[in-house]
């Protein structure tokens, strides 16, 4: 089977293109993840899915694909950590320590992803060592060269596609619980939609810097995604107020200064407390939004002690 009919199906012209269902969309993706698709079928189905917004199903039937078309996903783990930032404008990857945090709370963390177009202070994977023994980092062209492939053809299109909402949605080391930051905040819920179709319990969605998981302390954020299968949206009142944007170019952070205390930066540390707060949350290790954050707060002061509490 070729990939036309989907292509057919979402084309056609005004009045006669339709979504894809669930169904096709996961055919579809099976398809080129398989290597079966004409690369300009690819190139058109893809285009005409950003041009005219991808609906939930999509989503949901896309990340079904190419959760069935991986072999040997990942060690399971409590959280799923995907990072798919891309850009010059990133700053250090605070959230690295943040989920150092999360793993000092005795969860296993599983980060995977992609960085591209970043200077080297914001590299995720030169600072991917501070992030702790309970935080495993697998490169997605590792994981999944199909879909690095995929990623990569924003190089040749020069525009993003959805394989980079489904990138988030993986979930490969089949963890209870996925964290996720957007750059765009209408895609919090699209994908807290193709969660749920996925069968997911728990999905916590934050508007995040350059789109990681990574929570701007002061501002007021609104949490999105599942808890128990059902959809939330929680407010987090701002824990800072520093009114500066989360990542300065004119101000650099030395992670490994800041964990080790020879940098003090008040709002960096308060970046890192807030998005640790946040996941902890999520992960119910704490009832309430503030319980978390004050228990964050201690993971933090107390992060020279041996590592790794039970949780």
């Amino acid at each position: 089977m070729t990939l036309a009919p989907f292509v057919q199906i979402v084309a056609r012209g005004k009045g006669r293109a339709r979504s894809l269902t669930m169904a096709e969309a996961q055919e579809a993706m099976t398809l080129i993840l398989k290597g079966d698709a004409a690369p300009e079928a690819v190139g058109a189905l893809l285009m005409v899915l950003r041009l005219r917004g991808e609906t939930p199903e999509e989503i949901a039937g896309f990340t079904a694909a190419l959760r069935g078309h991986v072999d040997g996903h990942l060690p399971r783990a409590d959280i799923d950590w995907p990072s798919y930032a891309a850009g010059r404008s990133r700053g250090a990857p605070l959230f690295l320590l943040a989920a150092r945090l999360v793993g000092r709370a005795g969860y296993r963390v599983s980060m995977h992803g992609w960085n591209s177009h970043q200077s080297t202070a914001a590299s995720v994977r030169e600072a991917v060592e501070l992030a702790g023994p309970n935080v495993t980092y697998t490169a997605l062209e590792d994981l999944s060269p199909a879909a690095f492939a995929l990623l990569n053809l924003r190089d040749t299109f020069g525009l993003r596609s959805c394989i980079n909402t489904v990138l988030r949605m993986w979930n490969p080391s089949g963890a209870a619980l996925s964290v996720q930051g957007v750059f765009h905040p209408s895609y919090r819920s699209l994908q807290a939609q193709a969660a749920q179709m996925l069968g997911q319990q728990a999905l916590c969605i934050i508007k995040g810097g350059g789109g990681e998981f990574e929570r701007h302390p002061s501002k007021t954020i609104t949490v999105f995604g599942l808890r128990d299968g059902a959809h939330i949206q929680e407010p987090a009142e701002p824990i800072a107020h520093d009114t500066r944007r989360l990542h300065e170019p004119g101000a650099p952070v030395d992670l490994r200064a800041l964990w080790f205390g020879a940098d003090s930066d008040p709002f960096a540390i308060a970046t890192i407390k807030g998005t640790a707060a946040v996941a902890l949350w999520a992960l119910k290790a704490a009832p309430t939004l503030t319980d978390a954050e004050i228990m964050a707060r201690q993971l933090w002061e107390q992060r020279h002690q041996t590592e790794s509490l039970s949780a």
